[in-house]
């Protein structure tokens, strides 16, 4: 069904006017209107007519139209055509695009006019309507436009009119895509922006009204898709002068399939044949047709679907266009350097000129342009080649007149060269080994850069002979798979000479001579480094000798070593050598080829870190410090480097290190180690010092070359022992220090009591206990509990004099004693004890067990008065400072006198108090 139907409903508008001055114009409304729509394009034609039939002059006019829809009241769009008019009588036309299918609804216009010149318009004409589907009577909803191709990105709106009565319950796609859905009780309007291709390959539209029947459903399909791309690589030619044929590209995809697939015509212009020839498309489309008498051609292709059409043009001459077929069925004829090649043409009427691809062995490749053309095939000839060596050979050709294009290659074909003899000459060398009676001679041959065996079957053929008597000379014969023999000579000089052979001739010979037997010369070996590009070997060049070589061996650690050699020019004194491990070089000069040795050379190439560590052994081991060794430790060519030294490793097992004299070394881990650098691999010993005693270590010693060390893995362990100098340290500084400590703390309480005696505190005595018997507010001293042994009688603060009591008291009756204590006081330093009737004297009680110092003021010559110690009340001696008890001798102890005495001060102090003050003889 096809969806682009129009339908085209004519709305002529024209406009009467009556006379009007060449001042102002006169225009009078329409009387009638037609209208034309095109539903595919959703345009909407506006077509009027001006009677102007009484002006002759062109008149330019103004016109404003306006468009509005079903129940819209406000116009949806307005525009201003500015148009003249002429005396042709031609209808006036507008298109105005909706953005609608024009089946959704009703849509009217109208339109008014002036003259430009003037200011007034004319009144508008009537609203004049195209009707849409909206207003029918339709046996179900319906969907519009129906089966629409839409281009990917951009919008369209599609519209569902159910039918009278009905509302429009739902309108959706599928699948699903952001919309704007707009509906209304009859008219759903559903809006989609930036179409977008989905993996489906259309997109359904559903509609429903608010019922449930069938004829309540309808949908719709459109397909999104992409306007053709112009063809690509258009381009004509032909091969035979017969047929042309045209090819070009087809551009991306357009996502359209089936009857929206884009289609292709090719038509020519010159000839006006709208359609030359059938298109066919695979990798590539083509289209072909016959030649006839035309030689110009301007062929046209386009491509169409149902969202555009692209065209591309080609213009050519069909004589300038020949494209020839492949050159086929080639042969060959060659003798040992050149090859000769044949082929067939199909287009033998035209002129070609052909090239030749020639593959070398080497990969490079030759071109060779021939035109050398025969009646019934074309040749070349290769010259120029090697012997007995495989080429690779294919051709195409072009026309010679008016090169277009060159044709496909024919089919590759592998050409042989013939066999000749072998060009050049053997590189050979040779190694001596003296013994008895004799020397062994090992010689090795290769092929020369110069050297061409030139055949498939190669054979050696090697001679010696004496070099100076002219000996028969012996010779033997060895395949192709040998590149060494072994021979054994006398000690005189020998003249030795080596050929490649085969099926053809012999090559030139590559001639040795070995020196007569002679002691064997020692060198010193000499070190070289090797390098990222190799081992650079340098020696002293001499003017005597005509060349040099170098010999080593590929494997020098087996018997079989691969002994290699290389030469180089009189003029040359270093040479870069790329290959192998460590290897042991000898330079020889050569001259007349005799070759004599100049230096030996070992180096690596690479060198890398030592395969094994040294096997460390514990020499000594004391409290800080403790010796290695490693004497077994090779540092010969079994080592993948040289050995430039040591380091040594060393660290405490639960902390990082920093001993003194070390570098730290931070592990993977981020542990740290103490690092000891050797720098002469020889010296196979070390002493770690400044260790901890009574410590355990962590150590390992690891071998180094240019290529560095192995990492650290394995450690080996050791214990320190207790210092023994710290132990007699630790005794001098603690030990007998703590004992003069501890001697000094024990005699702390004799040395204290006798230097100064503490002060006991009175209220704490037992004695001061008594709550019922205080003077004031002090506690009175029990007198009766204290026994003096010493008494002190100052007198106006002189000096102390100490009696000792217990003498005195000792023929003393007990009873006396228990009375109270004797006063004796003292007035000079001869402890004269004349009494004195004073008592302006201050006196200390020694030893007493507390010091309570009293102060009792009243009158003079009171008399002091002893409690007895058996009554009830408190057995507490009262003094009474008014009288002084002077016991001077044995007789004056029992009869006290009385004296009249001023205000006297009596107080008791410790024995401390005493010695603190002095104690007097």
């Amino acid at each position: 069904m096809n969806h682009f139907m129009a339908l085209a409903v004519l709305l002529t508008l024209k406009t009467y006017h009556t006379m009007y001055s060449q001042r102002e114009p006169f225009l009078f409304p329409v009387l009638y209107l037609n209208l034309s729509k095109d539903l595919a394009l959703q345009q909407l034609l506006v077509e009027w007519d001006v009677d102007k039939s009484a002006h002759d002059a062109e008149l330019a006019m103004s016109f404003e139209i306006q468009v509005r829809q079903a129940d819209e009241t406000a116009p949806v769009w307005i525009e201003f055509h500015n148009v003249t008019l002429d005396k042709s009588r031609k209808p006036l036309h507008w298109i105005w695009d909706s953005d609608i299918p024009l089946e959704c609804m009703s849509h009217s216009v109208r339109i008014r006019s002036k003259a430009e010149a003037s200011k007034d318009w004319s009144q508008w004409s009537l609203w004049e309507t195209v009707l849409g589907l909206d207003t029918s009577n339709n046996s179900g909803p319906q969907i519009f436009p129906e089966e629409k191709v839409v281009e990917e990105g951009s919008d369209i709106t599609l519209c569902c009119i159910g039918r009278k009565g009905q509302i429009i319950k739902e309108f959706f796609l599928d699948p699903g895509v952001h919309i704007f859905n707009r509906t209304n009780s009859q008219v759903g309007l559903l809006t989609v922006k930036n179409v977008a291709h989905q993996e489906a390959p259309h997109i359904n539209v559903y509609c429903r009204e608010s019922c449930n029947e069938n004829q309540c459903y309808n949908y719709s399909t459109f397909f999104v898709g992409k306007p053709p791309d112009t063809p690509h690589d258009f381009c004509c030619q032909t091969q035979d002068m017969r047929t042309i044929t045209c090819t070009w590209s087809q551009g991306g995809d357009t996502y359209l399939h089936g009857r929206y697939s884009p289609k292709y015509t090719v038509s020519e212009e010159f000839s006006r044949k709208t359609v030359l020839c059938t298109v066919s498309c695979l990798k590539q489309c083509s289209c072909s047709w016959d030649i006839d008498q035309q030689k110009i051609y301007n062929v046209t292709v386009t491509v169409e679907n149902p969202l555009g059409k692209k065209t591309a043009m080609d213009v050519f001459n069909i004589t300038h266009r020949i494209y020839p077929a492949a050159p086929f069925q080639l042969w060959d004829a060659c003798t040992d350097t050149e090859i000769t090649l044949y082929w067939k043409c199909r287009n033998r009427e035209i002129e070609l000129f052909c090239q030749t691809e020639v593959l070398q062995p080497d990969g490079k490749v030759e071109l060779h342009n021939s035109s050398e053309v025969h009646l019934h095939f074309s040749k070349v000839t290769l010259s120029g080649l090697q012997p007995y060596t495989d080429y690779t050979v294919r051709v195409h050709c072009a026309a010679a007149g008016h090169f277009w294009r060159w044709s496909e290659w024919s089919e590759v074909q592998t050409i042989r060269t013939r066999e000749a003899a072998p060009s050049g000459k053997l590189d050979i060398w040779r190694e001596i080994t003296p013994v008895w009676g004799g020397q062994n001679v090992t010689l090795f041959w290769k092929h020369a850069p110069s050297f061409r065996a030139n055949g498939g079957s190669i054979s050696y053929e090697v001679t010696w002979e004496k070099a100076e008597d002219g000996s028969e000379p012996e010779s033997v014969s060895l395949s192709s798979v040998y590149n060494s023999t072994r021979i054994s000579i006398g000690t005189h000089s020998y003249r030795i000479s080596i050929m490649a052979k085969n099926n053809v001739n012999y090559s030139l010979p590559s001639i040795l001579i070995i020196p007569r037997a002679t002691g064997i010369k020692e060198l010193e070996e000499g070190q070289v480094n090797g390098t990222d590009d190799g081992i650079f070997i340098t020696w002293e060049p001499k003017p005597v000798y005509d060349s040099y070589i170098i010999d080593w061996c590929n494997f020098p650690m087996l018997q079989l070593c691969d002994l290699q050699w290389k030469r180089f020019e009189p003029n040359t004194s270093s040479a870069l050598i790329n290959s192998g491990v460590r290897y042991s070089f000898r330079v020889y000069g050569s001259v007349a080829n005799r070759a004599s040795l100049l230096e030996k050379k070992t180096g690596y190439l690479r060198e890398l870190p030592p395969l094994l560590d040294p096997t460390v052994e514990k020499v000594g081991l004391t409290s800080n410090a403790v010796t290695l060794s490693w004497d077994s430790y090779p540092t010969n060519e079994s080592q993948s480097g040289f050995v430039r030294g040591y380091h040594v490793y060393m660290s405490p097992v639960q902390e990082d290190c920093s001993l003194k004299g070390s570098k730290k070394h931070v592990l993977p881990d981020n542990s740290v180690l103490c690092k000891y650098t050797i720098d002469n691999p020889e010296e196979k010993r070390y002493t770690v010092k400044h260790l901890l005693s009574n410590t355990k270590y962590k150590l390992v010693v690891k071998a180094y070359t240019g290529g560095g060390e192995t990492p650290i893995v394995n450690f080996i362990y050791v214990d320190t022992p207790f210092n023994s100098n710290l132990l007699y340290l630790l005794v001098l500084l603690v030990i007998v220090p703590s004992l003069v400590a501890a001697l000094c703390l024990w005699k702390m309480k004799w040395v204290k009591e006798c230097c100064c005696p503490a002060i006991p505190t009175p209220n704490k005595s037992k004695v001061l206990s008594f709550k019922e018997f205080k003077i004031g507010s002090e506690k009175v001293l029990k007198v009766s509990d204290c026994v003096p042994d010493m008494l002190a009688v100052d007198k106006k603060k002189g000096e102390a004099q100490k009696l000792h009591l217990w003498s005195q008291l000792s023929s003393v009756p007990t009873e006396e004693k228990t009375r109270g204590p004797w006063i004796y006081p003292s007035e000079n330093e001869g402890r004269d004890f004349t009494p004195m009737p004073t008592c302006q004297a201050l006196t200390w009680f020694e030893n007493f067990a507390y010091s309570s110092h009293l102060a009792v003021e009243s009158d003079p010559c009171q008399i002091a008065e002893t409690v007895e110690p058996g009554m009830s009340e408190l057995s507490v001696a009262l003094y009474q400072p008014r009288y002084c008890l002077d016991t001077l001798h044995e007789a004056a102890a029992t009869s006290p006198r009385e004296t009249a005495c001023r205000k006297t001060s009596l107080r008791y102090v410790s024995q401390t108090d005493v010695h603190c003050l002095g104690r007097r003889h």
